[in-house]
C-alpha cells in the first residue's frame, strides 16, 4: 500500500497522535526537550503549522475557524501547563502568538490549495 493511501486511511489517528506528541514535547523539561535548533519560536511555528495541515486534512468537514480556534486553545493549554514551576519551562504569551500565526498561515495555505483543486 503506497504511503499516501496509508495516510488517507489513518489521517485522523495521525493527527491525534501528533497532537499528543507535541504536548508531550512541550511539557518536557526544557533541558531534555528536542529542538529544531533554531529557537523556541521556530519549534512552536513548526509544530502548529504541521498540526494545522494534519487537522485540516483529517477534518475537512469541520469549519476552518473551528479548527483554528481549537488549535489556538491547545496552544493556550500548552502555555498554562508550561507555567507549572515543577516542569522547568517558560510560559510566554509570545509562544501562543507564534502558534496562532502558524495556524493562520497553514490554514490559509490549505484553503488556497483546496480552492485551486476544485477548479
Amino acid at each position: 500500500m503506497p504511503l499516501i493511501a496509508l495516510y488517507r486511511r489513518f489521517k485522523s489517528p495521525v493527527f491525534w497522535m501528533t497532537l499528543l506528541v507535541v504536548y508531550g514535547l512541550a511539557i518536557m523539561p526544557a533541558d531534555q526537550a528536542p529542538s529544531l535548533g533554531a529557537g523556541d519560536k521556530v519549534n512552536h511555528i513548526a509544530a502548529f503549522f504541521v498540526l494545522t495541515l494534519l487537522g485540516r486534512t483529517a477534518y475537512r468537514s469541520v469549519a476552518a475557524w473551528r479548527l483554528a480556534t481549537g488549535l489556538s486553545l491547545f496552544g493556550i493549554l500548552i502555555e498554562l501547563t508550561q507555567a507549572i514551576p515543577a516542569l522547568r519551562r517558560d510560559a510566554s504569551v509570545w509562544d501562543w502568538v507564534a502558534d496562532s500565526a502558524a495556524i493562520l498561515v497553514a490554514l490559509g495555505a490549505a484553503l488556497i490549495v483546496e480552492r485551486l483543486r476544485r477548479r
